[in-house]
């Protein structure tokens, strides 16, 4: 339904000899691009494994798309693509046989693929290169095509972990322009980075957590409204840096 949650994330705990994640409450709206922020250890990859289904929570509950994660693990990861920040490629394949395969897994058929992963390597300025292996591929190279791969079932839901990682200007411009066009097109996005300025340019809202305890959260205009003027870099460094 149009008013059900991307996401719903409900008392979302998880310890791993200290709280990770410590009764995370967060709610991310169909069509939204979010972007989930805070410093190292504060519990940022550990709620996406979450949610993506890889880490199961100590307690708490996940709702995707309004699907239960704990009730329905298939048809709510059915609306999910994760990528995290350094995502595993199959080096003996080229970039075509790659999104074959993962469309494959999808059950989707290659006819059906075929267009769509050569829209995504065109996009993104892999198409020269789609007849080479992978393992002779450059970082940014290789986490552009992971992105092609999450992309290649059109998720209602896309969960990045520091996307930009080892990117150029230019391969990030082209991955920024590719994830602002999926939001356009209907998708959600959701997405940590310690680039600020990406968040602040590319996020709808912005979420801050610190101690797996959300601290702060809003537009960027809702979250400098007692500070006007001020950048994210410092609404951020003012909420999560020592007292």
């Amino acid at each position: 339904m149009p008013d059900t949650p991307a996401l719903a994330l409900t008392g979302l705990s998880k310890h791993f000899g200290r709280p990770a994640v410590d009764g995370l409450d967060l709610l991310v709206r169909r069509g939204e691009f979010y972007a989930l922020l805070g410093p190292n250890g504060a519990g940022k990859t550990t709620t996406l494994r979450m949610v993506a289904g890889l880490l199961a929570p100590d307690a708490g509950r996940i709702e995707v798309m309004g699907i239960d994660l704990a009730l329905e693990p298939t048809a709510a990861k059915r609306k999910i693509a994760y990528l995290p920040d350094d995502p595993m490629l199959y080096g003996k394949l080229k970039p075509y046989e790659y999104l074959e395969f993962v469309a494959g897994l999808w059950g989707i058929e290659g006819a059906a693929a075929e267009p769509r992963a050569r829209e995504l390597l065109a996009w993104l300025d892999l198409e020269q290169h789609a007849h080479e292996l992978t393992e002779g591929f450059s970082r940014g190279m290789k986490q552009k095509l992971a992105l092609a791969g999450a992309l290649i079932h059109a998720p209602e839901l896309l969960i990045l972990d520091e996307p930009l990682t080892g990117l150029d200007a230019g391969a990030a411009r082209q991955v920024k322009d590719l994830l602002l066009s999926h939001v356009q097109q209907g998708g959600t996005v959701i997405l940590t980075t310690h680039i600020l300025e990406v968040a602040e340019r590319l996020a709808g809202r912005i979420g801050i957590i610190q101690h797996g305890r959300l601290i702060a959260e809003g537009t960027l205009d809702e979250l400098r409204a007692a500070t006007p003027g001020a950048t994210l870099e410092d609404l951020f460094l003012r909420l999560t840096g020592p007292a």
